[in-house]
C-alpha cells in the first residue's frame, strides 16, 4: 500500500536530489548552525511560480500555471524568545489552458487573504485557527545544533487547506506530515553562497464531513508528496530560493481519480518602499522631463502610481495607438529603476456600454498595456499583474467628455505590498 512505499520513495527522491546537488557541486565548509534572524520592520516578498499538469482519468485535462504573491512585514520582534511577528497578505493567480487551447501571457491580481502568525529562530508557526494562509507550516525546521553535510533529520508539520466553499468548512482543514531533511552542502548561486538542505514529506488523509451529500461528489482519500531543495541564505537568516517537485492524486467517492503533478519555483526578495512623497516627486520631475502630457502619480495603499489618462486606443478595442506605445517606452526608463517591485496594471473605462462590456474592456485593455511592456523587457510575465476596473472607479464626471477621457485610463503601480 502507499505507506509501504515510504522507504522506495525517499531512497528515490534522496538519490535524485543527490543527483541535483551534485549538478551544482556542493562543498562541505564542516557544521553550520541554521536559524531564522528577524528584524521588526523588515519586509520580504515570496513570489512562487507552479506549473502542473492535471490529469483526470487517466487523460490530460489541462495545463495550469499558479502564481503565488506573498508580501510580509516583521512587526514585532520577542528578543528573548527570538520570535517574530509576521503580518502578511497572499494572492493566488492561476492560468488555466485546456489541450489545444492558447495561453493567455499576463496574469490576473487575484484574491488576497491577510494572514498573522509567529514564527520562532527554528521555523516553527504560532498561528490562529481563523487564518488560511500559509498552507504550508513547519517547512523548514531546524534543529538546536550545528549539523554536518549528510546529517539528516525529521520534524512534524502540516498543509492547512481551504475548504470552506467545497465542504463549509470554518477553519483550515489540517493534513499532517513528516519531512524528513538532509543537509547537502554549500554552492555558489547567482554571486551568493548559500547552503543547500533538501525536504521530503508524504500526504495521506481521508475527508469526513457531516455536510457532505452522498450525491454530490466528494473527495474521498488523498494522496502525495512534495520533495524540496531549498537554498538558505545563512548570513541572513532566511531562505533564498526554493525548487520542488510535487504529486497529488485525489480519488473521489464517484470513483473519478484526479492527478495533480508538477514543478514549482519560489524566490524570496527584499523590496523598495516606493509610496513616498519624495518619490512621487521624483517621479513627477522626471515625466515632466521626458515631456510625457496627460500623467499622473500619487501614492496609495500598494504603492505607487502612474495614472495614464485618455490613454488611446484603435476604436472600442484593445489595440494600442503607436503614440502610446512610445509614451510607455519613455515611462519604461523610470518602471526600470525599481527593479524589485512588482507591477500591477490597471484598466479603467468610461461609463459607457454595459457593466460587462467596459468590464471585459478595462481587462483586456490592461493585459495590453502589460503586454507590451513585458516586450520592451521591463518585466517579465511572473512580476507583472492585471486587473480591470471597467466603470468603477471614475476620477471625473461622465458628463462631459473632458471627465470621461480623463476616466479612460490604465493605472501602473510599483507594488510595495
Amino acid at each position: 500500500m502507499y505507506r509501504k512505499s515510504v522507504l522506495l520513495a525517499l531512497t528515490l527522491v534522496f538519490a535524485l536530489n543527490s543527483a541535483y546537488s551534485q549538478n551544482l557541486k556542493p562543498v562541505d565548509e564542516g557544521p553550520k548552525h541554521f536559524e531564522y534572524k528577524y528584524k521588526k520592520d523588515d519586509s520580504y516578498r515570496i513570489l512562487s511560480t507552479v506549473n502542473e499538469d492535471v490529469y483526470i482519468n487517466g487523460y490530460l485535462h489541462h495545463k495550469a500555471e499558479i502564481l503565488n504573491r506573498v508580501s510580509v512585514k516583521i512587526t514585532s520582534v520577542n528578543e528573548a524568545e527570538k520570535t517574530a511577528v509576521h503580518s502578511g497578505k497572499f494572492m493566488t493567480s492561476e492560468k488555466s489552458v485546456l489541450v489545444g487551447t492558447a495561453d493567455k501571457q499576463t496574469f490576473n491580481f487575484g484574491e488576497e487573504y491577510l494572514s498573522e502568525f509567529s514564527r520562532d529562530r527554528f521555523g516553527v508557526y504560532t498561528i490562529d485557527e481563523s487564518y488560511f494562509m500559509p498552507v504550508v507550516r513547519d517547512v523548514p525546521v531546524f534543529p538546536d545544533k550545528s549539523v554536518s553535510v549528510g546529517e539528516e533529520w525529521t520534524y512534524d508539520g502540516h498543509e492547512a487547506h481551504d475548504l470552506r466553499r467545497a465542504f463549509d468548512l470554518k477553519t483550515p482543514y489540517k493534513v499532517p506530515f513528516t519531512a524528513h531533511y538532509k543537509y547537502l552542502g554549500v554552492v555558489e548561486q547567482d554571486k551568493k553562497r548559500l547552503d543547500m538542505i533538501q525536504v521530503y514529506y508524504e500526504l495521506e488523509f481521508t475527508l469526513k464531513s457531516k455536510n457532505m451529500n452522498s450525491m454530490d461528489e466528494n473527495p474521498e482519500t488523498t494522496k502525495g508528496f512534495s520533495s524540496q531543495i531549498i537554498f538558505w541564505d545563512n548570513d541572513k537568516g532566511t531562505i533564498d530560493s526554493y525548487k520542488e517537485t510535487f504529486k497529488i492524486i485525489i480519488e473521489t467517492n464517484l470513483g473519478n481519480v484526479l492527478v495533480f503533478t508538477g514543478q514549482a519555483h519560489a524566490e524570496v526578495t527584499e523590496f523598495n518602499r516606493t509610496a513616498t512623497k519624495e518619490n512621487v516627486e521624483s517621479i513627477e520631475k522626471k515625466i515632466s522631463d521626458l515631456g510625457v502630457e496627460n500623467v499622473n502619480v500619487k501614492a496609495g495603499e500598494k504603492g505607487l502610481t502612474i495614472s495614464i489618462e485618455n490613454i488611446q486606443f484603435e476604436a472600442d478595442s484593445d489595440i494600442l495607438r503607436e503614440s502610446e506605445k512610445q509614451k510607455l517606452k519613455k515611462l519604461a526608463q523610470i518602471l526600470k529603476e525599481y527593479p524589485d517591485n512588482d507591477l500591477l496594471v490597471t484598466g479603467h473605462t468610461a461609463l459607457r456600454g454595459t457593466f460587462e462590456s467596459r468590464q471585459e474592456l478595462s481587462e483586456k485593455r490592461a493585459s495590453s498595456v502589460a503586454d507590451y511592456l513585458i516586450s520592451i523587457g521591463v518585466k517579465d510575465k511572473y512580476h507583472i499583474f492585471t486587473q480591470g476596473k471597467g466603470g468603477q472607479e471614475p476620477i471625473a464626471s461622465n458628463n462631459t467628455e473632458e471627465g470621461r477621457s480623463k476616466n479612460r485610463r490604465v493605472e501602473i503601480t510599483l507594488l510595495d505590498n
